[in-house]
């Protein structure tokens, strides 16, 4: 009886490889529809998860200078985080690139920065209120998402990984 036991518990440890960790799935791309209020994490050109989305209060167009309240767009770099950010947590989009600066500077302009991924205000404590932050825009030129969805984003994006920004 305990051989039979044994010999099953072996046959289970070998067959399910419970020695190894489970591979992580991540993210490969980040892709934003402003036109849609629509985000996606791409993994081998698969949808693996859409969010509703917020953007800057004057979206339409690409981010030209610092104070616009426009989304960029192009294509970026989620470049690093915040965890302890004012909007629940962040990550950071690599705008302005090259191309950015070059132009706000030939218009004599400051291109902007800091522009984020991020999850809704930490002054926002009630469902209902933190609910009117996702139906308008109301970012400085961000893309914000409910808290628990940043949470999912957070575990499922690493360092480096591009991120499209369409109209």
């Amino acid at each position: 009886m305990y051989l039979v036991c044994f010999l099953a518990m072996v046959a289970v440890v070998t067959l399910t490889g419970c020695a190894s960790k489970p591979e992580r799935i991540w993210a490969d791309q980040v892709v934003v529809w402003k036109s849609k209020r629509k985000m996606a994490l791409i993994r081998d050109g698969k949808v693996m998860h859409e969010y509703r989305i917020a953007l800057g209060e004057r979206p339409w167009g690409h981010k030209r200078q610092e104070g616009d309240e426009r989304t960029p767009e192009g294509d970026y770099i989620l470049d690093w985080r915040n965890p302890n950010s004012r909007f629940y947590k962040s990550i950071h989009i690599s705008y302005p690139n090259p191309r950015d600066i070059r132009f706000a500077r030939a218009m004599g302009r400051d291109p902007g920065g800091m522009i984020m991924i991020h999850g809704q205000p930490d002054h926002a404590r009630s469902p209902r209120f933190r609910e009117r932050y996702l139906s308008r825009d109301w970012t400085n030129g961000c893309i914000a998402v409910r808290n628990p969805e940043m949470d999912e984003i957070w575990r499922l994006v690493r360092y480096g990984t591009p991120i499209r920004i369409l109209p």
